[in-house]
């Protein structure tokens, strides 16, 4: 660990969310403190975070400032502008590095290096206009989605194409923002791994977990995913073969598809992901803390699972049913202090936890 930092050092955190929260949490319980960045007043974050600066990410500034202050950087979300990194990697180490920001906020430049990489991706044509699309739907055909190439989640910024004359509307709903088509991919369902890697080059992977969406939001990620032992090496081999083509460095999330051709990348999050929330209940160190030791150079923990894992997104009026949940034996509450419960607001999650059926590996 002589490259590690000691407690004590400072954590910079860009963006207060709920994964900025909980990774505040992890920080403190290993002997850090955390300064968080974010343009919001009284973010998640701000309520166990030591210190917070809430300023935009275009006030320099306020990012010399904020850089002034802490030893590392990392971040809970992709889409930071890139004014704001050039000023900050001159200042203080980030990781996730520069390249896994770049691989993974353009969905096209995301698509084309995983393929470049040997692994199966979902078919995608790049959609720069109308023209474009036509020529896409000629080469990849409907039914087939097209998406923003960047700023999309939880299922915004995207259309399907069921038939070609949906093209039209579905083209006017990414409001001139550039596009690519994907086309579909029969799957019978999804998995996603959460993989680490340290700054020493070690990788180490939890469970993969199985995924539920609703209305494109995560609802649930249930651990053990179903897979053979098969699809479970080669979902672990093959989320650490992208971690070691972009030299990461802190916790990456991998979104899989399993079809009977085998396993197809959906996509890649350079971050702690949502489907690993079950790790806080179900491994020894959990996705948060095994970031936190990645990006402070200490040795990755021990991620083996210990229990099944149902994790259920709490989401708006879901929280009606907390009272109830916290009398439950087998539920492990987590709620991200957020003040207005909203129609598809993520308000916290819930852990189901059962003795584990089988071991992780």
């Amino acid at each position: 660990m002589t490259d590690a930092l000691p407690t004590g050092a400072t954590i910079g955190i860009l963006g207060g969310g709920q994964l900025g929260r909980m990774l505040s949490v992890a920080a403190s319980r290993l002997g850090f403190r955390t300064h968080v960045f974010e343009p919001s007043t009284n973010p998640p974050a701000s309520h166990v975070a030591d210190q917070i600066t809430c300023a935009t990410y275009e006030d320099a500034d306020a990012l010399r400032a904020f850089a002034g202050t802490v030893d590392v950087i990392t971040y809970e979300f992709e889409n930071i502008p890139t004014s704001a990194l050039d000023l900050l990697e001159d200042l203080k180490p980030i990781r996730p590095g520069r390249e896994a920001l770049r691989v993974s906020q353009d969905r096209l430049t995301e698509k084309t290096f995983l393929q470049d990489l040997g692994l199966q991706t979902a078919p995608f044509a790049d959609v720069p206009d109308a023209a474009g699309l036509e020529q896409a739907l000629q080469d990849i055909s409907a039914p087939s989605i097209l998406k923003t190439r960047r700023f999309g989640y939880d299922g915004k910024g995207q259309a399907r194409i069921m038939q070609e004359s949906d093209a039209p509307a579905a083209l006017s709903d990414m409001e001139g923002a550039p596009a690519i088509l994907e086309g579909f991919v029969s799957f019978s369902h999804e998995v996603s791994v959460i993989a680490a890697r340290g700054l020493s080059g070690e990788v180490s992977c939890f469970d993969p977990g199985e995924n539920v969406h609703r209305d494109g939001i995560l609802h649930t990620t249930t651990v053990p995913a179903r897979l053979n032992q098969s699809q479970r090496m080669d979902a672990v081999l093959l989320a650490s073969k992208i971690l070691n083509a972009l030299e990461y460095v802190g916790v990456m999330g991998v979104e899989l598809f399993v079809t009977p051709q085998g396993l197809i990348v959906n996509e890649i999050a350079p971050r702690v992901h949502n489907s690993g929330h079950w790790t806080q209940n179900g491994c020894t160190v959990d996705q948060f803390e095994q970031h936190i030791r990645a990006i402070v150079g200490w040795p990755l923990g021990n991620g083996q699972r210990h229990a099944d894992v149902i994790m259920e997104n709490l989401i708006g009026d879901d929280m009606d049913r907390v009272p109830a949940l916290v009398k439950q034996a087998d539920c492990a509450v987590h709620l991200y202090g957020k003040s207005e419960a909203k129609p598809g607001r993520k308000m916290g999650h819930v852990n189901r936890i059962q003795p584990s059926k089988r071991p992780n590996r």
